[in-house]
């Protein structure tokens, strides 16, 4: 039974965003396909361009040429990509939902005295106006993406100044996330890391190197419990 008396005092939990928190990809491939019907080119598909999402703007433009047998150099403009983010930044809520579970997990972990922060490859205006939106930026002490930061994850840096910005200690801190950057970020940053299997990742979770695979997002919270019971006891055979 999860405990409620506040015993994640002290402890930091870092989640990234799309695909871990929220679906973001009806938005992010609508505003892809609206731009490449501009440009004279047929839409892909939400399963084929998904996985690409963690990836960023200009990823998902390539694919979309690339799908088309288009020359790539116009995918990588920056006048495309500009009106990429105009274009997301007008619909960015307009499908995305956060996962379920989410909202009642982080009560949750709130209510026991954990930090929470996002942190994301995501910039952190387009962040923070989709959490607003989805009412989840009242959760977050705050919300860091790499613009903030000295680093992108995989660099452990962006973790470890993202925890620190929310007031929380680096090295009581866990990552969860959905693909490599997360994972390799964490491991970066000598942090645990958790990762959810629903997510958007072009590689197979499963060969991540996560600590803790989770299929639901509401097993969060126990996936916590258990690291951090793997922590103490750690922490109790040195002494």
């Amino acid at each position: 039974m999860w405990m409620t008396d506040r015993d994640l005092e002290g402890w930091t939990i870092a989640f990234d965003l799309d695909g871990t928190l929220v679906d973001s990809a009806p938005d992010l491939i609508g505003t892809l396909n609206r731009l490449l019907v501009e440009e004279g080119l047929p839409p892909v598909s939400m399963q084929s361009a998904s996985t690409l999402i963690g990836s960023g703007a200009r990823a998902l433009l390539v694919h979309g040429f690339e799908a088309a047998g288009a020359p790539v150099e116009r995918a990588q403009s920056d006048e495309l990509f500009d009106r990429f983010l105009v274009d997301y930044a007008a619909h960015i809520a307009d499908g995305s939902q956060p996962f379920d579970g989410v909202v009642e997990t982080l009560e949750r972990l709130a209510a026991r005295g954990a930090i929470l922060v996002v942190a994301t490859n995501k910039r952190s205006d387009l962040s923070e106006l989709l959490l607003q939106k989805l009412d989840l930026a009242r959760h977050f002490a705050a919300i860091v993406g790499p613009d903030r930061v000295s680093a992108r994850k995989p660099s452990g840096a962006h973790l470890k100044e993202a925890v620190t910005l929310a007031g929380g200690d680096p090295e009581r801190a866990i990552m969860v996330g959905d693909a490599a950057p997360d994972a390799g970020a964490a491991r970066d940053a000598g942090m645990p890391c958790i990762l959810v299997t629903f997510g958007f990742t072009p590689v197979p979770v499963e060969t991540l190197g996560a600590d803790v695979l989770i299929d639901d997002f509401e097993d969060v919270e126990e996936a916590v419990d258990g690291l951090l019971s793997d922590f103490y006891v750690s922490k109790a055979l040195k002494f």
